[in-house]
């Protein structure tokens, strides 16, 4: 179970983590341009059963998302490294198409149209991350990578502002325009994500060879470590749920604050946590001992949840700005909601020495993730709960933070007792 560890990397082990950093943080960023530009738009004057047509619109497409991540258990688990790039390209060309029918259906008979376009963009993360997975530099790749979606984010909905404001495309065809603006650049990323080296001996001698796992390998996973998987899958349905709201809803809650709306403050926000994660991830790099990485990763997420809660308590008691909670809370969120998608199973697997693959067990969360989402949005609008998104989205961190402290503390007392038990340190 001892490796040989070293912090020293060649030049071209650099070079691939930089240009592979490069690539997959570009691709991906043009990928979520076709998931989240419309919900910038307000699509104000419609219900559905009495149901906000918002609303309705984003539970549809997390629904889509959703039933892709539980397909995704196995596909992606089981998926082989070729034809990658020419797959990707399909599904993105799908989710494009879902948009093209959206803005010629009449709302609000078009609502349909997104669970279309969630489903084929959730199979998406695991394809782009398997390009970096099982590598001595994979920190700081799939940081790139992971923060991507925080500044995409950001990006996405500027883009769509621009476009509804200076082209003066109306809110129904703007998802379709904001997809042809990023489909080039993608057409390039995907191309150069085909030329990224495949991991070399001494990556697989220290994180383990990736392959496909079958049913059988899955289950005995499962049975290995059910009780510290079910912990962490917790812990993602928490802050997936939080991060679904936040990146929905957070137009509506600097509408519903009071204070005047631009739509450049995502770019703003973003940007700066985006910055800070990525380095505090890629910083990972340098610590090679898998064990005391994947335990610091824990602790890493456990802060996250302790700063969104001093924030928001702060914030609701007048003693931070709007705009400042909107960062430590996104801060503390992506302390948390970062990690899973692209350290923490990285160094699970490599920590305890098994054969399989990282797609497996994000998919594993993912799923859960956004089933939890699903029903937290379904209750606010079924149950008719009157409180606006800002004052809900408070409450709601207010108690997934108590609970995810807890939750990653018992985590990390599982995974420590688990490793001296099979590796006898």
């Amino acid at each position: 179970m001892h490796q040989p560890i070293s912090n020293r990397f060649s030049s071209r082990q650099l070079s691939v983590a930089l240009f592979s950093a490069l690539i997959t943080f570009a691709a991906y960023t043009c990928i979520f341009a076709f998931r989240k530009a419309f919900n910038v738009a307000a699509y104000a004057g419609y219900t559905i059963l009495g149901l906000d047509y918002k609303i309705v619109l984003v539970i549809t497409q997390v629904l889509g998302y959703m039933s892709s991540k539980f397909y995704g258990i196995r596909f992606i688990s089981e998926m082989k490294r070729v034809g990658r790039g020419r797959l990707i390209l399909l599904l993105v060309a799908l989710s494009w198409m879902a948009w093209l029918l959206f803005a010629l259906i009449p709302p609000p008979y078009n609502a349909w149209c997104l669970f279309f376009n969630g489903f084929p963009l959730g199979m998406i993360w695991g394809i782009v991350f398997s390009y970096v997975e099982g590598r001595r530099t994979t920190d700081l790749i799939s940081a790139a990578l992971a923060v991507s979606f925080i500044f995409a984010s950001g990006l996405a909905k500027f883009t769509a502002q621009w476009v509804m404001q200076s082209l003066e495309v109306n809110e129904f065809r703007m998802p379709f325009v904001v997809g042809a603006l990023f489909i080039l650049p993608l057409l390039l990323f995907v191309y150069l994500l085909e030329k990224i080296p495949a991991p070399d001996a001494e990556d697989k001698a220290l994180r383990m060879h990736r392959l496909p796992m079958s049913a059988e390998e899955r289950k005995k996973l499962l049975a290995r470590f059910l009780p510290g998987l079910v912990m962490l899958v917790i812990i993602y349905i928490l802050v997936t749920i939080l991060r679904e709201v936040r990146d929905s809803f957070m137009a509506d809650m600097w509408r519903a604050s009071g204070e005047p709306f631009d739509a450049s403050v995502f770019t703003r926000t973003e940007t700066i946590i985006s910055l800070i994660i990525l380095v505090m991830i890629a910083g990972m790099i340098f610590l090679q001992n898998n064990y005391r990485a994947f335990i610091l990763t824990q602790v890493i997420m456990l802060l996250g949840f302790i700063i969104s809660l001093v924030a928001t308590v702060l914030y609701l008691q007048s003693g931070l700005s709007l705009y400042l909670w909107m960062i430590f809370v996104g801060l503390g969120l992506f302390m948390v909601y970062i990690p899973f998608n692209s350290i923490l199973f990285d160094r699970f697997i490599a920590t305890f020495r098994f054969s399989g693959n990282v797609g497996f067990l994000i998919y594993l969360a993912d799923s859960f993730g956004y089933l939890g989402s699903v029903g937290v949005l379904l209750t606010k609008s079924l149950f008719r709960i009157q409180a606006n998104w800002l004052q809900f989205y408070t409450q709601l961190v207010l108690i997934t933070g108590c609970a995810g402290i807890i939750g990653t503390i018992i985590s990390i007392i599982y995974f420590i007792r688990q490793y001296r038990s099979e590796v006898k340190v």
